[in-house]
C-alpha cells in the first residue's frame, strides 16, 4: 500500500486514473479499458490509483455507503482489466491535498505522464469547485497530459446500491456486468432448517458490505473448493420462526450434502423470487420453501449447466 511519501524510481512512465472504484462496475471498466488503450498508444504502464477505504469513512463517516465488494475483490477486478492497482491509504493528510498537489505527487511519486479523469469523478480538496478544463490546465503546469474518459450514462455505484436496496438484483447485475455477490464464512445458527428438510448455511458478512433487500433469492453458491451449486437464499428476520433483531443471510444449497461450518462461501444473486413472508405454520413454511427450491432450480439451471 502506497503512502504518497516516496519518489518514483520505476522502470518506466505511467498513465493513471484515480477513483474509489466501488464495485468496479461497467462504467469503471469503460474507464479502465480506455486507460489501457491510451496508455499502450503512448508506451506507458496503466495504473489505477485507488484507496484502502471509501473516502467518506474519513470525511463524513455518517454518510459513508455500504460497499459493493471487498477491497480484495476490487483489486482483483482492476487487475482483470489489464490495469495495475496502486492503493493509497486515505488519511486526513491525503484528504487535505489540493488538485495541484495531487498532480505533483502523481508526477513525482508515481511517474505519471498521462491522467484519465472519469466523467463524474473529482479528486483534491478543491476539486468540487473545478471543471474539467481546470484539471487540464493544472496538468499542463505540472507536466501531465489530462483527458476526460467517455461517459456510460446511468451506470454508477449509487444506482447499483439503489437497485440492491429494492431487491432488484438483475438490474444491479446489468450495471455491474456480473451478478452481485456476497462472501463470508459460514457460522452456526439454530439449525431449525434441518428439522423441516431445508438446512441452511448462515453467512457471516462484513458489516461494510451492502446486503440486498429482504426477501428470497435464487443464487449460485460457490464453495471454497471451487464447486458451484444452485441455492435459495433468505435475507431477513425469519418471522416464521421468531423475529431476529438483525437481518440474516441464510443459504440452502439445493441437493448439497456436507458440512459447511467455518468454510468460505460466495453467493451470486441471480433472481429475486419473493418477499419475506410470515407463515402461519411450519408446514406452510415447508410447502413454500419446496416451491422456492423448484423456482430457484428452474432459474439457475441454464447458468449451472454453462459454468
Amino acid at each position: 500500500m502506497d503512502n504518497l511519501s516516496r519518489t518514483y524510481r520505476g522502470p518506466g512512465r505511467r498513465a493513471a486514473t484515480v477513483g474509489t472504484f466501488d464495485g468496479v462496475h461497467l462504467g469503471h471498466r469503460l474507464v479502465l479499458d480506455t486507460l489501457r488503450r491510451r496508455a499502450a498508444a503512448r508506451g506507458l504502464e496503466p495504473i489505477a490509483v485507488t484507496f484502502d477505504r471509501h473516502p467518506l469513512l474519513t470525511v463524513a463517516p455518517e454518510r459513508a455507503p455500504r460497499m459493493l465488494g471487498t477491497y480484495d475483490d476490487k483489486i482483483s477486478l482492476i487487475r482483470a482489466c489489464g490495469v495495475t492497482p496502486v492503493t493509497v491509504k486515505f488519511t486526513e493528510a491525503v484528504r487535505s491535498l489540493r488538485v495541484v498537489e495531487w498532480m505533483e505527487r502523481l508526477k513525482r511519486e508515481f511517474g505519471v505522464d498521462y491522467l484519465l479523469l472519469g466523467y463524474d469523478n473529482t479528486f483534491g480538496s478543491d476539486g468540487l469547485e473545478m471543471r474539467s478544463d481546470d484539471y487540464v490546465a493544472i496538468g499542463e503546469t505540472v507536466g501531465i497530459e489530462v483527458e476526460m474518459a467517455p461517459e456510460m450514462q446511468g451506470v454508477s455505484s449509487s444506482a447499483i446500491r439503489r437497485a440492491l436496496n429494492r431487491g432488484e438484483v438483475e438490474e444491479a447485475a446489468a450495471l455491474l456486468g456480473r451478478p452481485y455477490s456476497l462472501e463470508g464464512s459460514v457460522g452456526s445458527g439454530r439449525r431449525l432448517g434441518r428439522t423441516i428438510g431445508f438446512p441452511t448455511a448462515n453467512l457471516n458478512v462484513d458489516d461494510n458490505l451492502l446486503i440486498p433487500a429482504r426477501g428470497v433469492y435464487a443464487c449460485i453458491a460457490a464453495t471454497d473448493d471451487g464447486t458451484r451449486h444452485p441455492a435459495m437464499v433468505n435475507i431477513g428476520l425469519r418471522p416464521s420462526v421468531g423475529d431476529f433483531e438483525e437481518p440474516t443471510v441464510e443459504a440452502h444449497l439445493i441437493g448439497y450434502e456436507g458440512d459447511l461450518y467455518d468454510r468460505s462461501l460466495r453467493l451470486e444473486f441471480i433472481r429475486r423470487l419473493r418477499d419475506e413472508v410470515k407463515f402461519p405454520s411450519l408446514d406452510a413454511l415447508k410447502a413454500r420453501l419446496t416451491e422456492d427450491a423448484r423456482e430457484a432450480e428452474e432459474a439457475l439451471q441454464p447458468i449451472i449447466h454453462t459454468t
